[in-house]
């Protein structure tokens, strides 16, 4: 009776105040209370109600809760059944956040340290946004514009309940990737949603994307709202960007504008490797100018050429005259008759040695009956001992040569025919 009674005078409240002992029970309902500095109000909201708040409720926070009021026999008291939450006005938002802030701040979550490079050219975007609203059209439009590449497109919600635990799995998913996968890693990550109050924002406030932005192994580009908007996820990412098109701007260059790079390095390129090419050219001119002619290098030299070949042609003829006069001074020394005489006196001299020739050859006894005897070598012997050496002989006679064998036995030496009448042998008579 007592729980009708409240509930039917008191069906629908709204009340203003700031969070005191706030507890989410293992079940997903949410116990805390309202108070201000006269009074506490007991409140519960229960799981449904509490998946569907767009901020992170905590102690100190101002807030304005619309419910009813009831009875809660097993304590004997009454309490406020919260059916909708909200923070009481842009100035306790602005509070939280700044307490927020402070508190990733002191864990290092924003440190400088912590941001990585954006890569100059990315082959694959991953895109965390509306899969329907302006932004993905701004990005891919700019993108197609500036450099076309891959992009992948993570639908989530951006406002409301359950956008901040969309966001952070959808940056999770992407750092996830494995590199050579089906679903290509992505090289750079942008968060992005249009503009909007810092009600409609705060999901890029919470506490859950801003350490999945923080953990992302892939640099991400924050770009929440206008270039006036600022969330924590900014200060998580590795790059800010005013809106979603600088957010595109920032991810790839001008592909014409690079190309136009390229061809200037390029022509700069050739113009180093011909540079020094002309600076020889223009050395070897110079040199070449302060360098005498040809003609003038020569001219000593030619000039020289001409003295030695007067000098050798008089120095010829008279080495020519000297001759002729030598040559005509011992002609007149030479007679015909003192040639003749001594052409005589060579010839008597040729005489006498044809002749003594002709008495000392060997062979002009064997028509005597005299024989002689040459080794193999052809060498004449002259002695038994060199005749008996000797594995053969020849024997030369008038009419030809007979080759004989010494063999092993000595030859006795044959009796010498006497031609004279017998020496005379003494008293004792002969005895051969």
């Amino acid at each position: 009776m007592l729980k009708r009674t409240v509930e039917d005078r008191f069906g629908f409240v709204r009340v203003r105040g700031e969070i005191s002992g706030f507890k989410r029970a293992a079940s997903g309902h949410v116990y805390l209370g309202l108070k201000d500095e006269n009074a506490r109000l007991d409140a519960v909201m229960w799981r449904g109600t509490a998946q569907r708040l767009n901020f992170q409720p905590e102690d100190g926070l101002e807030v304005v809760a619309t419910g009813k009021l009831t009875t809660y026999p097993g304590r004997s008291n009454y309490q406020m059944v919260i059916e909708r939450m909200e923070v009481a006005g842009e100035g306790a938002l602005l509070a939280l956040l700044a307490r927020n802030k402070a508190r990733f701040e002191a864990e290092g979550l924003f440190a400088p340290e912590r941001k990585r490079a954006i890569p100059y050219l990315p082959r694959v975007i991953g895109v965390v946004t509306s899969p329907t609203g302006a932004v993905i059209r701004d990005i891919l439009h700019r993108l197609a514009d500036r450099f076309p590449v891959r992009v992948l497109v993570w639908p989530v919600l951006v406002q409301g309940q359950g956008a901040a635990e969309q966001v952070a799995a959808a940056v999770r998913g992407f750092s996830a990737l494995a590199p050579g996968g089906a679903v290509p890693r992505p090289d750079l990550v942008i968060v992005a949603r249009g503009g909007g109050s810092i009600e409609d924002l705060w999901a890029f406030n919470e506490e859950v994307v801003v350490r999945a932005v923080a953990d992302c192994t892939v640099p991400v580009i924050s770009a929440v709202g206008h270039e006036t908007d600022t969330t924590l996820c900014d200060f998580a990412a590795d790059r800010r960007a005013p809106t979603p098109t600088a957010a595109a701007e920032m991810a790839v260059p001008v592909r014409s504008e690079l190309l136009n790079q390229i061809a200037e390095l390029a022509l700069r390129k050739r113009r180093a490797v011909l540079r020094p090419l002309q600076l020889g050219r223009e050395r070897l001119a110079a040199r070449a100018e302060r360098m005498p002619a040809p003609q003038a290098l020569l001219a000593p030299q030619a000039q020289r050429l001409d003295d030695l070949s007067e000098r050798f042609r008089r120095a010829l003829c008279d080495r020519t005259a000297l001759a002729r006069g030598e040559l005509q001074r011992v002609a007149g020394r030479l007679s015909l008759p003192l040639v003749a005489s001594r052409v005589q006196t060579a010839q008597g001299r040729l005489d006498g040695l044809a002749r003594l020739f002709v008495s000392l050859d060997p062979d002009k006894v064997l028509g005597r009956g005299y024989v002689r005897v040459t080794g193999p070598d052809g060498r004449t012997l002259t002695t038994r001992a060199g005749a008996a050496a000797q594995p053969s002989l020849t024997l030369h006679f008038q009419d030809g040569e007979l080759a004989v064998g010494t063999g092993s036995a000595p030859v006795r030496a044959a009796a010498r025919p006497k031609t004279g009448p017998a020496p005379d042998d003494g008293p004792q008579g002969k005895l051969l």
